[in-house]
């Protein structure tokens, strides 16, 4: 199978075998993976906007014959409003302090672990390792962003983006499961969002919309948002 560039050059891709759906029980689910090309941040930033996203550095969406549940979505950021409940949750949170890095710092593992196994110990991710830390939010050639989340000189969270020419990709966030009153994982949407603004890009791409997967289905309360049809993205 195989997908144009924006220079009309093919780049080819396989389909893995079906194999239990991450998100949907009973469920089983295929990848469309790149197999050998040269990736840029260009060439990514074009693949995200056919669906694409990055594991690490393997590049897949899904791809599956019985079902098509998992949607891309983003949110045009210049356009976006915040609901009530999200101007609530930026008040909550009024006295952290948020600041950007483009290293990783040795304790965002940590919070990282903490996360894993406390919130997603029934998930594939279980138990964090360093290796599978490594392997899952850095790539050899792209080097991501971290919004850093502090309470007074205490790290509680880090949103892992890449930054792109036109847009900002979300790949993960992870933060301190004490402060579950304060919606961090919401917050922290916000400020990439906030982030996208400020450095004038299009879009906030969040990964899949799965409505039937509640971990998942957070994703349109963010709006405007746009979800990728055969017709192209579309407002929904």
């Amino acid at each position: 199978m195989t997908e144009e560039t924006d220079e009309n050059e093919s780049i080819y891709f396989g389909l893995t075998k079906p194999f239990p759906c991450s998100y949907l029980d009973n469920q089983q689910e295929q990848l469309l993976t790149l197999t050998e090309y040269p990736l840029d941040y260009l060439i990514y930033e074009r693949l995200l906007t056919l669906g694409f996203r990055r594991n690490g550095n393997a590049i897949y969406k899904p791809h599956c014959q019985f079902c098509s549940q998992c949607r891309p979505i983003r949110l045009p950021v210049q356009r976006f409003c915040h609901s009530k409940r999200q101007k609530r949750t930026v008040k909550k949170n009024i006295n952290f302090i948020w600041k950007c890095s483009s290293t990783a710092k040795d304790e965002y593992f940590y919070l990282y672990e903490r996360y894993i196994n406390e919130r997603h110990d029934d998930g594939p991710m279980f138990p964090a390792t360093k290796e599978q830390y490594q392997h899952f939010l850095f790539c050899d050639w792209l080097q991501p962003q971290f919004i850093e989340l502090y309470d007074e000189d205490i790290l509680i969270g880090v949103a892992v983006s890449d930054v792109l020419n036109n847009s900002i990709s979300a790949v993960y966030s992870f933060f301190s499961t004490s402060y579950d009153k304060h919606s961090l994982g919401s917050y922290l949407i916000l400020l990439q969002i906030e982030l996208a603004k400020k450095l004038n890009k299009d879009y906030l791409y969040l990964g899949f919309q799965v409505d039937g997967n509640r971990k998942m289905s957070y994703k349109k309360n963010y709006r405007p948002f746009q979800i990728l049809t055969e017709n192209g993205w579309k407002p929904e």
